[in-house]
């Protein structure tokens, strides 16, 4: 078989993957590879800006363990060896970021809530260290309403064991904001508390998303109120290493949200480092697609 075709199969087989998919991230700075772990677009948030149309069945209703855990090994094969930038979808990846940054779990739906969340990071871990990517971090983006439960605890100890970070959403500052844009009955609280729980034994990242929703930003009293719930984190003994401020940079499944401009982007960032003292990156909408 020539080196041509090589690629070309690998590359056939990574576009037909059902959990493991390779994308260029802004925020990773290199490749990211993604785990979907559902697969069934379940999930005990409906984000108003969530990007997964969950009007529609998925094909798929589970994770397939087996399955999953090989496309994970030929993932990080073509990653390690470098040929994935060989391929007609990363070929043109700029040098900066020809790097392998994580493996992130996320997915159609929170990650967490899949039921041997601590089994399937245990081995995914091992699988990662069998190719010698100790360096590569297991990212788990999360929206923490399901760190109470003993074995997504133990998943969270074994992340830490392996160069895991934890990237958990924190969208709204009161609770009444909080159910518009999320629109779930898991109390506010509890994601408040499980924020601290997390932060006091590791350092953690929060990723906030802000949007306009039928034309209007989030109100200067709504962002002020996050900052104070950022404060209560840090406050009660937990550690965040950064706040990613964001905005909608992919349409939608409903045409109600739109982007804020990079300046509103700019200005919560900047509001969240005079109040919070934190460090806070930007990640546009519009204009960095």
């Amino acid at each position: 078989m020539t080196t041509h075709r090589l690629h070309t199969q690998h590359e056939r087989t990574f576009e037909g993957n059902r959990f493991v998919y390779p994308v260029l991230s802004r925020r990773s700075k290199g490749i990211s590879i993604g785990v979907n772990l559902n697969p069934d677009k379940i999930c005990n948030f409906d984000c108003i800006y969530c990007q997964v149309d969950r009007r529609t069945e998925s094909e798929v209703r589970f994770v397939e363990g087996e399955r999953y855990f090989a496309e994970l090994e030929e993932m990080l094969d073509l990653c390690a060896s470098g040929e994935i930038f060989a391929t007609t979808k990363f070929a043109e990846t700029p040098k900066h970021l020809r790097r392998v940054n994580d493996i992130a779990f996320s997915g159609d739906g929170e990650p967490t809530t899949y039921k041997n969340f601590d089994q399937l990071i245990e081995r995914s871990a091992e699988i990662k260290r069998r190719h010698g990517l100790d360096d590569v971090k297991m990212v788990l983006i999360t929206n923490a309403t399901m760190f109470h439960r003993p074995h997504v605890q133990r998943g969270l100890e074994i992340l830490d064991a392996n160069q895991g970070e934890i990237w958990a959403k924190l969208d709204a500052g009161t609770e009444k904001y909080y159910r518009t844009i999320e629109r779930t009955k898991i109390p506010f609280q509890r994601v408040l508390d499980n924020l601290l729980i997390a932060a006091k034994l590791r350092p953690i990242v929060i990723q906030s998303m802000f949007l306009k929703l039928l034309g209007e930003a989030p109100s200067a009293e709504e962002i002020a109120a996050f900052c104070d719930r950022l404060n209560e984190v840090v406050a009660g003994g937990g550690e965040i290493k950064l706040v990613q401020v964001y905005t909608v940079a992919r349409k939608p499944a409903e045409s109600l949200v739109t982007p804020l401009s990079d300046a509103e982007v700019d200005a919560i960032a900047q509001e969240v480092r005079d109040k919070t003292g934190l460090t806070a990156e930007v990640y546009y909408g519009s204009s960095d697609y």
